[in-house]
């Protein structure tokens, strides 16, 4: 691939766009990516098609090392890649935890082995993963996890329980925090991953008010995760997970996920279900300027998601930045789905029947989901901490008295 850059970006575009339309199944066009939705399904020929497409050429992770199956592409080429994406109304097909959260970390603290061994599966969307970080007794104090990593000589033998594991039910492997050493906190947890297909793993899925669930309770019974999937040092996770956490909270907002979504804008549902004045506007005065306000308020927000972003590359340490674009983002993410069912209606009621659409009905579960998202990932009360000590430095109150 060439070094687009200044002039020839637009030599580039015209490459990624005739790419697209070649490789791109038209009965996908404008549907939404099933990678967002809760529940899994067997993809169809077209859907596998996609993502084989997209693996290849390594235009799902496009600003990854090519050496790793990458797309190799400069910040602004990955740009041109998702506008051209948006304009054929595809989706990116390649996402989930290992791209969001794991992949990015592993690049910059795994070995060289590590890297070859797992970010290829990623890059191709090949192996799903699961993230081992909450316990029942470790939510917003996660560094009081008590599963336990047990030195066997070759392999790491492990006892415990994770719990809001998203996705444990789908995944293939697991990125976990474990406790190697009881006397200290913090400096006492690892970062080990190992295989979810192995007797020591138990499952059980959360039910959810939305209806399927993406949760889980994780138990894992002398589960094994051997030496060479130690990712850091001994001892060492806790900085890890702080990386890793960073690229979380920037993915749940749409910044980093790379989960283009498909589907109708809020202005196309506003003109079919609320219908258009004389002038072919939406014929609610109010409901158009709040979807005005809206779309502003969410192109403000991805510009600064994406410049954070560029910013924390240069970082030596994780920024607490993503804190504010967690709460900013998900807030913003919850009002499209308010907003969505304001303007379906009684429509947008409906669980199930004939009545509704699919898409209706999907609107009903995508907005009893995103209350999560103010939750997972470190909720709105934590993020709020964060910012107002490393961020304002005020004083912890609870110390001072």
């Amino acid at each position: 691939m060439a070094d687009f850059g200044g002039t020839d970006l637009e030599a580039f575009r015209a490459e990624a766009r005739a790419w697209i339309e070649a490789n791109f199944p038209a009965s996908l066009k404008g549907k939404p990516n099933p990678m967002i939705r809760e529940e899994r399904a067997t993809p169809s020929a077209d859907q596998e098609a996609w993502r084989k497409a997209m693996g290849d050429k390594g235009w799902g992770v496009p600003t990854w090392p090519a050496a790793y199956g990458g797309g190799g592409l400069s910040p602004a080429e990955a740009r041109v890649v998702q506008q051209e994406l948006n304009r054929a109304g595809a989706y990116n097909p390649i996402g989930g935890m290992g791209v969001m959260m794991f992949g990015p970390t592993l690049l910059e603290y795994g070995t060289e082995a590590q890297k070859q061994e797992h970010i290829p599966p990623i890059v191709r969307g090949e192996i799903a993963w699961c993230q081992g970080f909450s316990e029942p007794g470790a939510g917003s104090d996660l560094a009081s996890l008590q599963t336990k990593a047990v030195d066997k000589g070759d392999h790491f033998e492990i006892n415990g329980q994770k719990i809001w594991t998203s996705g444990a039910q789908y995944a293939d492997w697991c990125f976990c925090l474990v406790r190697t050493d009881s006397t200290k906190k913090h400096e006492g947890i690892s970062f080990v991953l190992f295989t979810m297909h192995q007797p020591g793993v138990e499952v059980r899925p959360i039910p959810l008010i939305a209806g399927s669930s993406p949760f889980c309770e994780t138990f894992f019974t002398d589960a094994r995760a051997e030496k060479k999937d130690l990712v850091g040092p001994l001892n060492g996770g806790w900085t890890i997970a702080k990386r890793l956490l960073q690229h979380e909270r920037s993915g749940l907002t749409g910044a980093g996920g790379g989960l283009g979504s498909g589907g109708r804008s809020l202005e196309d549902l506003a003109k079919e279900y609320v219908g258009v004045d004389e002038q072919g506007r939406i014929a609610d005065a109010d409901l158009r300027t709040r979807l005005v306000a809206n779309a502003i308020n969410f192109r403000a927000f991805q510009q600064t998601a994406v410049r954070a972003m560029m910013e924390a590359k240069g970082n030596a340490g994780p920024s607490s930045a993503t804190s504010i674009m967690k709460n900013a983002g998900t807030q913003l993410i919850q009002e499209r789905h308010e907003m969505t069912l304001e303007i379906m209606g009684h429509q947008g009621l409906g669980w199930e029947g004939e009545d509704f659409t699919a898409e209706e009905l999907g609107a009903v579960r995508g907005w009893l989901f995103g209350k999560a998202f103010t939750i997972f990932g470190g909720s709105q009360e934590v993020q709020s901490n964060i910012v107002s000590k490393r961020i304002l430095g005020l004083p912890d109150l609870t110390q001072s008295k």
